[in-house]
């Protein structure tokens, strides 16, 4: 692939005019070769990402203006230059502009907002016993994995059917290598306890092959088996063995109930179904994996509105498998006009074909009308959940005298106990609620005195708005992409001129800034609103506003208290082994499991210290020095 910069750059914002010679310049030099071309406004910021299996005919269009729709013409009105990467076919081009898509976000394309990894279901091959697990993150060598899931709910429900059925281990490496008696587990028949040797390597190597014949889809050849297990060992006499298989069984069943749900005719695929209303789009994906359902999720894609079904699905498909492989099947509820350069495109990433298919009859399509159906009740559930939330800004906006509904409500709070682990916190509402992925942490570092909470307000403050002063400065704007309307804080009048007296010295003067106070009797429901340009005042007691932003405050109380709470577990795990050259997380681990605690450590003498595996002579010397500075190594 090459890479060039084609066209002029602007130092104002370009009309329409300006944007087509721009276009009209970069095409001069521009190749008929496929690749990827970005539209790049006069600030720098990409606009527009496009693909083309002929990129010199593909960006003509854009200098016919009259041809083009509003948001398009609008597009061209800000570019200010192009860049564009020549690739070697049309399909490595769309592979290409998913993965500009999804990194730099594009304003004028289909946005798929999907920042969340998938677990998987993973067996330690490489280990004697294989552990059972849950997964996320980089995949290693020999494991063995199988998913996606669409939650760690769903992914946590196969797990609890295979140690019914099949009960392997899920503990660590390291619980099962010290234990010396079955844990619970066992008891309830979820374990066949391989750490103290109730089962033997062969019979548990059976068991695990079983499970990944079970997880390959082989479920029903699986309950065959069992039947006639269990009939033999009914026929022996053997009860308690054909009691086991039953329960097997039935596990095996519980999780085929429903032919929507697990399709037997669709056996690796994942089912996609968009449904558009209100310039809103959601999609819907069904997890199948080996003939089983492994949940599903819906996503809400940006800037959808004016666009067709069939453009969203193919934007939505070419950026969600642009970081995770794709199965050999998709079957989709509308028809895909690039759905066999798509296909072709996601058979690069996984290395064997991949199918896209409109189904038209059978069970099949009984299985994408059904993801289409969640597409549409989900939307609608978000569409109302919307309009209440809408009414409620509308609210927020008149109680405190703001021209418009705010966007971006900031809610900052503290938690920390007599100034150890303290931490700040900031929650985000807005349009659509709560927005988790907005929330941020901070670790207090300029160290506070016990109860100065207005000196850890200034901290977080300064951070947050610091950083995107500076982001904006970069990116030639006035305001961050993630500038608030209005910032939240709890407290009275003290915390509000405090605040306030933070935010002028860092030149934010255009954030609404209201402080919430219980009052005198800490009485929830009677709180007084600090704004600065209005006496103190309080909402009626039933008022869906207040309801509102006491929700938002208690909010940020509740993430601040889980964080604080993260943090202060997290320093109580480390202990005084982690202060010891030579002590790394393997040692560390078997000195604990040895002794069982740093203080048992410390009580042990050289000759028990060197009997723990993993510390030889040498290190066994350097920890009891750590715990006797005057102890002196001889010989």
């Amino acid at each position: 692939m090459t890479s060039e910069t084609l066209g002029v750059t602007a130092e104002t914002a370009p009309t329409a005019p300006v944007g087509v010679e721009v276009i009209q310049n970069a095409l001069k030099t521009m190749p008929l070769s496929p690749g990827v071309y970005r539209m790049i406004s006069a600030k720098g910021e990409v606009l527009y990402v496009g693909k083309a299996r002929a990129l010199k005919k593909r960006v003509t269009s854009y200098t016919q203006l009259s041809r083009l729709p509003e948001r398009l013409r609008w597009m061209v009105s800000e570019t200010a230059s192009m860049e564009i990467v020549t690739t070697h076919t049309e399909a490595e081009a769309l592979l290409l502009e998913a993965n500009y898509i999804k990194r730099m976000k594009p304003r004028f394309n289909i946005l798929l907002r999907d920042d969340k990894s998938y677990p998987w279901l993973m067996l330690t091959d490489r280990h004697d016993f294989p552990q059972l697990a849950k997964h996320r993150g980089k995949m290693e060598k020999g494991t063995s994995y199988w998913g996606p899931f669409a939650s760690a709910w769903s992914v946590n429900q196969t797990i609890s059917i295979l140690q019914r059925v099949f009960q392997l281990r899920t503990c660590s490496d390291s619980m099962f290598a010290s234990r010396t008696r079955p844990c619970l587990l066992h008891q309830i028949k979820r374990c066949s306890a391989p750490c103290v040797d109730r089962i033997s390597e062969e019979d548990y190597a059976h068991l695990v092959k079983q499970a990944k014949e079970f997880l390959a889809g082989e479920g029903t050849l699986l309950k065959a088996q069992f039947a006639a297990e269990m009939e033999q060992a009914a026929a022996n006499l053997d009860y308690e063995r054909a009691a086991v298989l039953r329960d097997r069984i039935r596990a095996l069943a519980g999780m085929q109930e429903s032919s929507v749900i697990n399709p037997s005719s669709v056996r690796d695929a994942d089912v996609i179904a968009v449904w558009q209303t209100a310039g809103q789009a959601c999609i819907q994906v069904f997890f199948i994996r080996g003939g089983r359902n492994n949940g599903n999720r819906a996503f809400y894609p940006a800037h959808t509105k004016g666009e067709t079904d069939s453009d969203i699905l193919a934007a939505f498909v070419a950026q969600f498998y642009e970081d995770k492989p794709p199965p050999s099947l998709l079957l989709v509820n509308r028809d895909i006009e690039e759905a066999p350069l798509l296909a072709e495109a996601l058979a690069i990433k996984r290395g064997h074909k991949v199918e896209i298919l409109r189904p038209q009859r059978g069970e099949r399509r009984e299985v994408i009308e059904h993801a289409e159906t969640n597409a549409r009740e989900a939307l609608e559930r978000k569409l109302a959940e919307s309009a209440g939330q809408a009414k409620l800004l509308e609210g927020v906006a008149r109680v405190f005298g703001l021209d418009a509904p705010p966007n971006r409500i900031e809610v900052y709070d503290n938690s920390h106990i007599m100034g150890t682990h303290p931490y700040g916190v900031m929650i985000v509402g807005g349009p659509e609620g709560f927005d988790r992925r907005s929330y941020r942490k901070y670790s207090i570092k300029g160290g506070i005195t016990p109860g100065d909470d207005f000196g850890m307000m200034r901290e977080v403050l300064e951070r947050r708005f610091g950083r995107a002063l500076k982001d904006a400065a970069e990116q030639g704007r006035e305001k961050s992409a993630d500038w608030p309307d209005v910032l939240l804080i709890d407290g009275g009048a003290g915390q509000y001129s405090a605040v306030r007296g933070v935010l002028d010295s860092l030149g934010v003067t255009d954030v609404k800034l209201v402080s919430i106070a219980k009052g005198p009797d800490r009485n929830a429901g009677r709180e007084w609103f600090h704004t600065g340009d209005a006496p103190p005042f309080q909402l009626e007691p039933r008022d869906p506003v207040l309801y509102y932003l006491q929700r938002l405050r208690d909010e940020a109380h509740r993430f601040a208290i889980t964080t604080h709470r993260a943090g202060r577990s997290k320093a109580l795990v480390k202990s005084e082994l982690d202060e010891i050259a030579g002590v790394g997380p393997s040692r560390k681990r078997a000195l604990l499991n040895h002794f069982g605690s740093a203080r048992g450590v410390g009580q042990a003498g050289l000759a028990e210290l060197e009997a723990v595996p993993g510390v030889n002579r040498e290190t066994a010397r350097t920890i009891y020095g750590h715990f006797h500075p005057d102890w002196t190594a001889t010989g």
